[in-house]
């Protein structure tokens, strides 16, 4: 992964790498996941799943939609990790900073996404009896 985006840092000062867990269906996460960034004007470079259910998705986007990518990563029901929610976070606050200066720059994001089916979840936490 590291080779992958060795040389994207120079290019994209945006180059975030981030990790979230999901309860979705690995494949109906990554057609959703890519619906919905193709739908904000973003661009699905790659993507991908496992058969041990972890998802890979490789987009980039311009910094003007970055409100609206973190809105529909959240709303799929991604639970990003707190570095990946912080770095988010800073990317929208700096973008709304500078909006005219940064507005068109690429960010870019390689998400991995571990899935796990609601059977391995206990029932406590799915909401059923403990």
């Amino acid at each position: 992964m590291a080779e992958r985006n060795a040389g994207r840092s120079i290019d994209t000062p945006w180059a975030l790498q981030m990790q979230a867990i999901s309860l979705v269906e690995p494949s109906r996460l990554v057609q959703s996941l890519t619906g919905a960034i193709l739908g904000c004007g973003g661009w699905v470079l790659s993507r991908g799943a496992t058969d041990t259910g972890l998802v890979n998705m490789l987009f980039e986007f311009e910094r003007r939609s970055c409100v609206d990518i973190y809105s529909i990563l959240i709303g799929a029901g991604l639970e990003l990790s707190q570095t990946g929610h912080l770095r988010f976070t800073e990317l929208c606050q700096c973008t709304r900073s500078h909006p005219t200066d940064c507005g068109a720059e690429i960010a870019s994001i390689d998400l991995e996404i571990q899935t796990y089916p609601m059977e391995m979840i206990s029932p406590a936490r799915a909401g059923g009896p403990a």
